[in-house]
């Protein structure tokens, strides 16, 4: 949960803490008094979009730090975990958005820097925001289709990852056998070149690293008598000549006579010399007969070394066109049989890859199937619940109807799918396109929420939706800004008790217009609008109670605040709250509250 959140240069608010409740918080005030920039600051903690004309006027920059409570397993802490981020002494996470005047942004978690986007990945863990600005958008198909599957959960959501695996081979497949058919000729052109090189390649039958290897052989043959000579040469200095003659001992003969004389001296200092110098002819002998294996081995041989010129005449017409060396021309060989494998296109190649695409398809049909009778079963719980809390909003004759049907293909559509005898377009979350339509009252057509809800009740079903999704949501903080605009009387009353009940499953946050409201809040937070400092208006967050919440509850009542007559209201008003949040606890007390239904079964 959010435990607190400090404002400094954001709007009208110089500096202030807000400490939240870990049940439901209520933000009040007076219009221009800054509320919104209590939501300003839960969406930059969020990551959301820096605007520097939030920055108050006068101030370099406009600074929000949340302090969230996590556990060390939520998958919060594992988001900071991988960031590098570390938790303060208490275990909280403190998460910081700088926003300078000239519109840079900075965001810190856990005392290390982190990019933007790591705290927008924070907050799909611990914060959701549904204001004025999520009713637009829940007007669009897509969110629409969005809905239902948070809804639905775990039925529609395995059943949509196995039709997304599916769904992107059958279009790789598609594309392949489009490519194959539209490109036949210039894959055709592209085959044969790689075929005439890898019959060249194949008929001189290179091998790894033959061409340094001929490299040395060349220039050994090509070298011979010099070679020889000095081998000969070496090995004459060191065996000394072949018939034994006196005058040429070599050096093996010479250090021969060493030893002998030193084993023959009566010192001993000399006979111990004796074994190093037996070490130094082992070494010498062993030399002398490499040099001689070594001149047995070296023929001057012409036929031999015209082959090796040959064979690397051959190897350089391979490395002219296709690498720099033998090993980059087997390399090419490697992967030009690679594409070749990929670009038969054959009648038989092609048949077989239409075979694959066909079996695909009808294997996406199957799963597209089961995805529309999930979301279908699941639509119908969506609009019971809705319909119900509708119900408590001053809309007991309204009805929420979510349609779940397939969306047909156009004329030339890539992504045409057969479905049940039926062209459909497969998209990436599926067949359906799902609209939710609202009848108003008993007789009334079924229309499209924006076309069927003035403007109040259009609210209503708004966060008759949002209450719904929310008691379904994960996230321990859910933010709400103003959705009960347009609202009032019973239906109000209605809307504080719901987000009552819902704060005893989520830490609620709610910037309200309404008493009715404000008084189910376990904490009340006011925004005053303090007097002008230098021109410009400041204001401040206070906690009320007692009295002082009274006297706030009176002021939002029409602003009694300074009458007995808006006092005792306001007094009915807050017991009457407090009597219904100390009914639900003990009920919940008596009765363990069950987890409702994500969809009908």
């Amino acid at each position: 949960m959010l435990a607190e959140m400090r404002i400094q240069g954001l709007g009208v608010i110089d500096d202030a803490t807000l400490a939240l409740h870990q049940g439901l918080t209520v933000v009040t005030g007076e219009t221009g008094a800054g509320k919104t920039m209590v939501v300003t600051g839960l969406h930059l903690l969020g990551g959301g979009r820096a605007d520097a004309s939030r920055v108050r006027s006068g101030a370099k920059r406009a600074v929000v730090e949340g302090r969230f409570q996590t556990t060390t397993d939520s998958p919060a802490a594992k988001v900071a975990s991988e960031a590098g981020a570390e938790p303060d002494d208490d275990g909280s996470l403190i998460a910081i958005r700088t926003v300078a005047a000239d519109g840079r942004s900075r965001a810190h978690l856990g005392g290390r820097s982190v990019p933007n986007a790591l705290l927008s990945e924070l907050a799909e863990q611990v914060l959701a925001v549904h204001g004025q600005n999520d009713q637009l958008r829940l007007l669009r198909p897509g969110e629409q289709r969005a809905v239902l599957d948070r809804f639905a959960g775990d039925p529609v959501l395995q059943v949509l990852a196995n039709y997304q695996r599916v769904r992107a081979d059958w279009a790789e497949a598609v594309r392949e056998l489009t490519e194959r058919t539209e490109r036949s000729r210039e894959l055709a052109r592209e085959a044969d070149l790689l075929r005439h090189g890898l019959s060249e390649i194949e008929a001189v039958a290179p091998e790894p690293g033959e061409d340094v290897a001929l490299v040395d052989e060349a220039r050994r043959l090509a070298d011979a008598d010099q070679l020889r000579e000095t081998a000969a040469g070496a090995q004459l200095a060191l065996t000394g000549a072949a018939d034994g003659d006196p005058d040429a001992p070599g050096a093996i003969g010479l250090i021969g006579e060493a030893r002998r004389r030193l084993s023959a001296a009566e010192d001993p200092a000399l006979r111990e010399l004796e074994s190093r110098v037996g070490e130094a002819v082992a070494v010498l002998a062993d030399v002398g007969g490499e040099l001689g294996s070594y001149l047995d081995r070296l023929d001057a041989d012409p036929a031999r070394l015209e082959q090796v010129l040959a064979r690397q005449s051959e190897l350089k017409q391979l490395t002219k066109k296709y690498a720099a060396d033998v090993d980059g021309v087997l390399e090419w060989a490697e992967d030009a049989r690679a594409r070749l494998s990929g670009m038969d296109t054959s009648e038989e190649a092609l048949a077989a890859l239409a075979a694959r695409r066909d079996e695909l398809a009808a294997e996406l049909a199957e799963l597209a199937v089961e995805l529309t009778e999930a979301r279908q079963e699941a639509a119908v719980g969506l609009s019971a619940a809705v319909s119900e809390e509708l119900d408590g909003l001053a809309m007991a004759q309204a009805r929420l109807e979510v349609v779940v049907q397939p969306k047909s293909a156009e004329a030339g559509d890539p992504n045409a799918l057969q479905v049940r005898g039926k062209s459909v377009h497969a998209g990436p979350e599926g067949v359906d396109e799902v609209e939710l339509q609202l009848i108003a009252h008993s007789g009334a057509p079924a229309l499209p929420i924006h076309k069927g809800a003035s403007g109040g009740e259009l609210s209503r079903v708004m966060l008759a939706l949002e209450v719904v999704l929310a008691d379904a949501d994960t996230v321990p903080t859910l933010v709400f800004d103003e959705v009960d605009a347009g609202v009032g009387g019973r239906a109000a009353v209605e809307i504080g008790r719901r987000l009552a009940r819902l704060a005893r499953t989520h830490q609620v946050v709610v910037v309200t217009h309404l008493p009715q409201v404000a008084a189910y809040a376990d904490r009340h937070l006011v925004v005053d609008k303090g007097s002008a400092d230098g021109g410009l208006t400041k204001s401040d967050v206070r906690v009320v109670a007692d009295e002082r919440r009274v006297v706030e509850l009176a002021r939002m009542l029409a602003g009694m605040d300074s009458t007995e007559t808006g006092r005792a209201h306001a007094e009915e008003l807050l017991n009457t709250a407090t009597a219904y949040k100390l009914a639900q606890e003990r009920f919940r007390r008596k009765k363990p509250v069950k987890k409702k239904a994500k969809s009908a079964k």
